[in-house]
């Protein structure tokens, strides 16, 4: 059975290289019917926080990437790193360490100055005796000095790394604690991880790993080594592009639906295909059609995805992570409209719900100004006694429906020799505060009749004030 995992390590937020590493990893266990693993690589107990923890956590679960085991945090699991350096020194594959600080950086510097590799040179290698009892060490793995570590990338097809170019690497502190290529190869064994999906900053550690694995006659899984993210401008993504935090671009009001399809296009294809739902996403997806090249990160790209989701999404399950965006606004949204209803009438104009929510705070907030260009265009003195007429014909109405309001809207117009928008539009001022906003029947239904005629009322003693 196939099984992949995510392994971040906690010491900031789920980033969307990261992101985008989970996605493929999940995608590959549900093509195949197998299982997907998270795991905390939290062994770093001077930079991991809580807070990551929850970041990771609360990522993942935004973009509904579920997990069939773990979280599995590696702080729990010392005792198990501690038998296996155990059973790689009692078998001959790993050594106590010796050297000073001082030494290994006295020793770079010469190999540096040589132009050489800096590499340890293996002066412990051999050691029968410990300098003196007690003395501080490392321990290092004994990695082979010949041959050849070969394995086939499901991305970036064969590598091949010359046993000469590695070097015998420290897998336990002085203080006795583990080190990453320890503790990644043994949660990987002991998991029965058959597929590592990771990014290929990693590559370089990979032969090292397989040589751990050999040396413990565990099975060696399959590699696929992603690239790296790049911003526009062609440098490794970083927070100087904007968000790079997952729950960043849920704040800013990207649905996960879209990151999630814009991730998985990010390096990835199928056909000239642009839009996947999350089955397709599984039934199509293989590691073997992921670009070897770095991918540049588009957020036109991202924008226009979100504003597909927001229009085709069903509105009832958009209403709901809209609700967030008005809590941050600090909207109550309990009396006024359906937020379902709201949804519908401005999908066709927001890229972002943050953008739907700030357009929409008229429907459940009363404004304490006009938008000053759109006022002085519009509710101007000339406007005061249609729009005192259209005021009174909406409040004659039994049916407060779209068709009896457009109706009305047009009679009013007519009667004044105006052209539909030399009306609608400072109804629009009045009603709205400013100069956007949907279909002004479906914004004077949502409004309601109360609401409506009030605002009506503020708009003409505004005319009046100015006239005054």
């Amino acid at each position: 059975m196939i099984k992949t995992r995510f392994a971040p390590s906690p010491t900031g937020y789920l980033h969307v290289g990261g992101a985008r590493t989970a996605l493929y990893a999940w995608l590959y266990a549900r093509r195949y019917g197998g299982q997907f693993v998270l795991r905390i690589e939290d062994t770093d107990r001077e930079r991991s926080t809580p807070e990551s923890v929850q970041a990771i956590l609360d990522g993942m679960e935004w973009l509904g990437l579920d997990y069939d085991e773990g979280p599995y945090y590696q702080t729990e699991r010392m005792d198990r790193y501690q038998q296996v350096i155990d059973q790689l020194l009692d078998g001959g594959h790993a050594y106590r360490c010796y050297c000073s600080k001082e030494r290994l950086q006295t020793l770079r510097a010469e190999q540096m100055a040589n132009k050489q590799k800096p590499r340890y040179d293996g002066r412990c290698r051999d050691l029968t005796a410990a300098p003196e009892e007690g003395a501080p060490h490392v321990i290092r793995f004994r990695n082979p000095t010949a041959g050849e570590v070969v394995f086939k990338d499901e991305i970036r097809g064969l590598i091949v790394f010359d046993n000469k170019e590695l070097d015998d690497l420290v897998i336990a502190r002085t203080d006795g604690t583990p080190t990453y290529n320890l503790t990644v190869v043994v949660d990987d064994w002991d998991m029965g991880i058959t597929h590592i999906v990771r990014g290929d900053d990693h590559v370089n550690n990979t032969p090292r790993q397989i040589n751990i694995l050999k040396a413990l006659a565990a099975d060696i899984p399959q590699y696929a080594h992603v690239p790296m993210i790049l911003g526009d401008d062609g440098k490794r993504l970083s927070k100087r592009h904007g968000a790079v935090s997952v729950m960043q671009y849920r704040d800013d009001g990207y649905l996960p639906e879209a990151l999630l399809n814009y991730l998985v296009r990010l390096g990835w294809s199928h056909g000239d295909q642009e839009i996947f739902s999350r089955e397709e996403m599984v039934a199509l997806f293989d590691l073997g059609a992921v670009s070897k090249s770095a991918a540049a990160f588009n957020t036109s790209k991202l924008q226009w995805l979100n504003q597909h989701y927001i229009k085709e999404g069903d509105p009832e399950q958009t209403a709901r992570r809209l609700a967030f965006h008005f809590e941050q606004l600090g909207v109550d949204t309990s009396h006024g409209p359906a937020l379902a209803d709201i949804v519908l009438a401005q999908r066709e104009r927001a890229k972002t719900l943050v953008e739907m929510a700030q357009n929409s705070r008229f429907f459940f907030q009363e404004f304490d100004s006009y938008d000053e260009k759109a006022a002085r265009k519009n509710l101007k003195p000339t406007i005061a006694e249609p729009l005192r007429a259209l005021r009174d014909a909406f409040a004659a109405l039994n049916d407060w429906s779209a068709q009896p309001l457009h109706g009305a809207l047009i009679a009013t117009a007519e009667r004044y020799e105006l052209k539909l928008g030399k009306l609608a539009q400072p109804l629009r001022v009045a009603i709205s505060g400013g100069s956007v906003s949907p279909p002004i029947d479906v914004t004077l239904v949502l409004l309601g009749r109360e609401t409506t005629l009030n605002r009506l009322d503020k708009a003409l003693a505004f005319i009046s004030a100015q006239i005054a």
